[in-house]
C-alpha cells in the first residue's frame, strides 16, 4: 500500500497524537517553532494595549483603567515597530523591551513575579531585559521611556 504523507505531515500527526495522549497540546505542531508553554502555571498572559505612533517615538496614555497603572504592572504594547514588553518599574518609571525573545526569536507573552517569561522554552528575564535563566543567553533590546502628565513615550 502506497501513502503519499510528506514527512511534515507526519511529523506534525505523531506531534499532534504525543500532545492528546499527554493530555495537552504541544506548542511545535505545524510547524509553530516552540516545544511547548513551559512557562509554568505562576506565568500570566500579558495584556495588550496599542500605542500611538508617530515621529520615532510610539505615546500611550496610563490612567487609571490602563494594565500599567501600578507599579510592578506589565503589558505587551503594540507600537507602528512592533510589540514592547513595558513593565512599570517605580513610581513615574518605565522599561520598554524588545519582546522576541534572544534564543529562538518566539514572542514573550508571560508575566511571573515581575520578570517576563518566554512561552517556547521557558526563558526569563527582568524587567532590564536581563537574563535570568535560560536557554537564552543574551539580553533584550531596551528602548528609552519618559513618563509625564499620565503619557507615557517610548523612542523607537
Amino acid at each position: 500500500m502506497e501513502s503519499n504523507t510528506t514527512r511534515r505531515e507526519f511529523c506534525t500527526q505523531a506531534c499532534q497524537l504525543a500532545a492528546l495522549m499527554l493530555g495537552g497540546s504541544l506548542g511545535a505542531c505545524g510547524g509553530g517553532g516552540g516545544s511547548g508553554d513551559v512557562s509554568g502555571p505562576s506565568a500570566l498572559s500579558l495584556p495588550t494595549v496599542t500605542a500611538a505612533s508617530a515621529g520615532g517615538a510610539a505615546t500611550l496614555n496610563v490612567g487609571a483603567g490602563s494594565p500599567l497603572s501600578s507599579v510592578g504592572s506589565a503589558a505587551l504594547v503594540q507600537t507602528s515597530g512592533g510589540l514592547l514588553l513595558v513593565a512599570h518599574t517605580a513610581p513615574d518609571t518605565f522599561s520598554a523591551l524588545a519582546s522576541t525573545c534572544t534564543h529562538e526569536r518566539c514572542t514573550i507573552s508571560g508575566f511571573s513575579g515581575e520578570n517576563y517569561v518566554c512561552p517556547c522554552h521557558g526563558s526569563r528575564f527582568d524587567t532590564s531585559g536581563r537574563v535570568l535563566s535560560g536557554p537564552a543567553t543574551r539580553a533584550l533590546a531596551s528602548y528609552p521611556t519618559q513618563f509625564a502628565n499620565g503619557v507615557l513615550t517610548i523612542t523607537l
